[in-house]
C-alpha cells in the first residue's frame, strides 16, 4: 500500500540573464518553488521532490491579471492539491494514489474557475514528488518502472481505446541516451550581435545572440516564436533563417504561435505569404510542426475542423496549452492537429497516455503523421530540468526544447554546494565554465542523457531545500520585478 505521510514547500527567488519574452509575458524574475515528499510504501518511507518556475502568463495567457494574482493562483493550486494529497487513504498503487488526487483536484479547480492547465500543475508536482520518492524506495530508476509498470498505470483510464496497452507496449525497448537542444529564439532575444545595445550586453561569458548560439553550442534545432502580427512575424522570420542558412547545411526547426493568432485564417494568410517568397523555400522544407497559433479559448472548437479539411496541405498542427485535461489531444487530433507536446508540468501519467495514443494512431494509420514534441518551461537544474529530460529519455523524443542555460547563467542561482552535486552526479550533463560556474554541457547542439536515465527519477542525489524560504514566509515583493 502506498500513501503521502508530509509535503513541504519552499521558494527560491530567481533572475534572469537576459529578458525572456513569450507570449504575452517578459520574465526577468520568477519564484521557484521545490515540493518535498515523505512517501510510504509497504512500510518503508522515502523522500521525493520536484520543481517548477511558477511563471506569470503562461498558465493562463489572461492580460487583465497583475502579475502578483497570478504567482497568487499557482500557489493555491499546489497548495489544494499538497493538501489534497495529504488527505488521500492508502492506495494499492501509485498510479490509482495519482487518480483519487486527479479526480479530487479538477473538482476543486473547476469550481474556482482555475482553467485545467493552472489546477493540473498542483497535481504535476505532487505527482513527480511521488515519483521520485517510489523509485528511490524501491531502488529502480524511472525508466525501468515505467516499463515493468511498477506504477500501475492503466492507459485506459485516459482513453478507452488503448484499453490492454501496457507502457513497454508503446515505449521505445529502452531510454535514448542523447537528445538534440531545440534552442528557443526568444520574441525580445537579439538576432545578432550588432542587435545588442551596449547596456543590454550581458558579458558573462555565456553566448547572448542567436549566432553566437549556433557558434558557440552546435544548434541544429530551433524553437521559434511567433509576435501573432503577420508583417513582424515575416520580417522577423527572414532576418532568422537568414542568419541559420548562413551557419548550418542541416538544421530543423518549429514554429510557436504562442496562441498569438486570433484565428486560423490570419496564421494561413501568413504562412501563404511565407510560401510565396522563394527565398523561404528551402528554409520552410525544415519544418517540424506549428505549435498552438490559436487561443486555447477557441483552439479546440469543433468548427476549427472545417479550415483543417479546407487545407489539405497544411503544415503539422500540434496543441500545447490546449492540452490541459485527460481527452484533450483526442479531442484535437479528431480536429485535425497532428499532436501535443510533452511538458512535465502538464502531467508526466498524462503525458505518457498522450504518447501512448499517437503511437497507437500511428499504428493504426501509417499513412498519417503524428507529432509529440518535448518542450521548455525554461526547466532549471538541478530538479526541473533532470526530471522533464529523464521522462523524454523514456519516450524516445531526439529533439527538445531547452532554454534555462539561455535565459539562466548556467546554475548560479543555486548555492555552490548545489551546483557541484550537481556536477558531479551528472558530470555528462553538467560541467565547469571556464568562469567558473557550472552550466549545461552542450556539444554539437546535443546533451547527454545517460546519467539522469539512471538516476531515480532524473536527479542523482537527494536535493536538500531545508535552507530555502519556506512558502509559507515567502512574499511576492521579494521578487523585486522591474
Amino acid at each position: 500500500m502506498i500513501q503521502i505521510k508530509e509535503i513541504d514547500l519552499r521558494i527560491q527567488n530567481m533572475r534572469t540573464r537576459m529578458p525572456f519574452k513569450f507570449g504575452i509575458s517578459t520574465m526577468t524574475a520568477v519564484p521557484h518553488l521545490v515540493l518535498r515528499m515523505e512517501l510510504e510504501v509497504n512500510g518503508r518511507t522515502g523522500s521525493g521532490y520536484s520543481a517548477d518556475h511558477l511563471p506569470p502568463k503562461w498558465f493562463t495567457k489572461n492580460p487583465e491579471t497583475s502579475l502578483e494574482d497570478e504567482v497568487g493562483d499557482m500557489i493555491s493550486v499546489i497548495r489544494h492539491a499538497s493538501d489534497a494529497a495529504l488527505a488521500l487513504g492508502p492506495a494499492p498503487d501509485l498510479f490509482t494514489l495519482w487518480l483519487e488526487l486527479y479526480q479530487a483536484q479538477k473538482i476543486w479547480g473547476n469550481g474556482r474557475g482555475f482553467a485545467p492547465l493552472l489546477w493540473g500543475l498542483g497535481n504535476s508536482l505532487v505527482e513527480r514528488a511521488m515519483i521520485e520518492a517510489f523509485c528511490r524506495i524501491q531502488g529502480t530508476d524511472f525508466g525501468k518502472a515505467v516499463r515493468s509498470n511498477a506504477f500501475g498505470i492503466r492507459f485506459d483510464a485516459f482513453n478507452s481505446r488503448l484499453k490492454g496497452l501496457a507502457p513497454a507496449d508503446v515505449l521505445p525497448g529502452s531510454p535514448i541516451t542523447v537528445t538534440n537542444v531545440r534552442h528557443t529564439v526568444g520574441l525580445g532575444d537579439p538576432l545578432t550581435t550588432q542587435d545588442i545595445p551596449p547596456e543590454e550586453l550581458c558579458n558573462d561569458g555565456l553566448p547572448q545572440s542567436l549566432d553566437e548560439v549556433i557558434d558557440t553550442y552546435g544548434i541544429t534545432y530551433f524553437k521559434i516564436k511567433l509576435f501573432g502580427d503577420v508583417a513582424r512575424d515575416i520580417d522577423r522570420l527572414k532576418q532568422t533563417a537568414s542568419i541559420i542558412d548562413g551557419r548550418l547545411n542541416q538544421y530543423a526547426f518549429t514554429l510557436d504561435g504562442n496562441e498569438n493568432y486570433g484565428d486560423m485564417e490570419t496564421f494561413r494568410s501568413f504562412w501563404e505569404s511565407l510560401r510565396a517568397d522563394r527565398n523561404l523555400a528551402g528554409f520552410l522544407g525544415r519544418l517540424i510542426c506549428i505549435e498552438q497559433p490559436l487561443h486555447r479559448d477557441i483552439a479546440l472548437d469543433k468548427a476549427l475542423s472545417e479550415h483543417f479539411e479546407a487545407w489539405p496541405d497544411r503544415p503539422p498542427f500540434i496543441i500545447d496549452e490546449s492540452d490541459g485535461d485527460i481527452g484533450d489531444l483526442e479531442r484535437a487530433v479528431d480536429i485535425g492537429y497532428a499532436g501535443t507536446s510533452y511538458k512535465n508540468c502538464k502531467g508526466v501519467f498524462k503525458g505518457l497516455s498522450n504518447a501512448a495514443y499517437l503511437e497507437y494512431l500511428a499504428r493504426q494509420h501509417p499513412d498519417r503523421r503524428y507529432v509529440l514534441t518535448s518542450e521548455d518551461l525554461s526547466n532549471i537544474g538541478p530538479i526541473a530540468l533532470a526530471q522533464d529530460l529523464a521522462v523524454l529519455a523514456t519516450l524516445g523524443v531526439d529533439h527538445t526544447e531547452r532554454n534555462s542555460h539561455h535565459y539562466f547563467r548556467g546554475l548560479t542561482t543555486w548555492p555552490r554546494k548545489i551546483q557541484e552535486q550537481m556536477r558531479l552526479c551528472h558530470p555528462d550533463l553538467f560541467s565547469v565554465h571556464e568562469e567558473g560556474f557550472t552550466c549545461m554541457h552542450i556539444e554539437q547542439g546535443r546533451i547527454s542523457l545517460e546519467s539522469v536515465t539512471k538516476s531515480p527519477f532524473g536527479v542523482g542525489f537527494e536535493f536538500d531545500s531545508s535552507k530555502l524560504t519556506p512558502l509559507d514566509d515567502w512574499e511576492y515583493a521579494t521578487l523585486d520585478v522591474e
